[in-house]
């Protein structure tokens, strides 16, 4: 059994997610990210370290972890990826890597894992305008806060006001997925 971290979109939960409860049995295809690209970083204490055997499985280059977790390397299909975007790995070969899994529910059909809920929490996160007036807004590296509820929400919303070019917003939640070993 693995216990693992998974970030899950406030966008990807509005548009083609259903919520979830503490508890409940569910599947999604994920995706290992780089941490830094994920709502500005500093992801340190839910990072996935991934050991496994890199295969291609529908057009989808994935890493299969020995505990049964399944993640998509990249967003796109291998046929559509440029060789060197995608990396050295190659079908058979055995790898470790580190990033931020995060629930993909576009793109290309992926392997789902299937696991149990065991925690919830709404991430709550600070976004800052990037020219004064722009209403362009980017997350602000570390500024995050993290709320536990039982069920995810299908809707998320600004937390706080508006001030000085900043703001609060719920971004997404962060699941604690039990996956079974395969």
């Amino acid at each position: 059994m693995g216990i693992w971290h998974v970030f899950y979109a406030d966008w990807q939960m509005e548009c083609c997610g259903t919520p979830f409860s503490l508890g409940d049995e569910v599947s999604w295809p994920l995706l290992l990210n780089d941490s830094g690209d994920v709502l500005g970083g500093d992801w340190d204490d839910e990072l996935a370290k991934v050991v496994g055997e890199v295969a291609d499985v529908g057009g989808v280059r994935v890493l299969r972890e020995e505990t049964g977790l399944t993640v998509a390397l990249h967003e796109d299909p291998v046929d559509v990826i440029a060789p060197e975007a995608l990396g050295e790995e190659r079908p058979g070969d055995r790898i470790r890597l580190v990033g931020l899994l995060t629930v993909e529910r576009h793109g290309d059909q992926w392997p789902e894992v299937t696991g149990r809920v065991r925690s919830v929490q709404v991430v709550s996160q600070e976004y800052a305008e990037t020219v004064p007036g722009s209403r362009t807004w980017h997350p602000v590296p570390g500024q995050r806060s993290l709320r536990p509820v039982e069920t995810c929400p299908k809707w998320f919303t600004d937390t706080g006001p508006h001030t000085r070019g900043r703001r609060r917003m719920d971004a997404g939640v962060l699941v604690t997925l039990e996956i079974p070993d395969r």
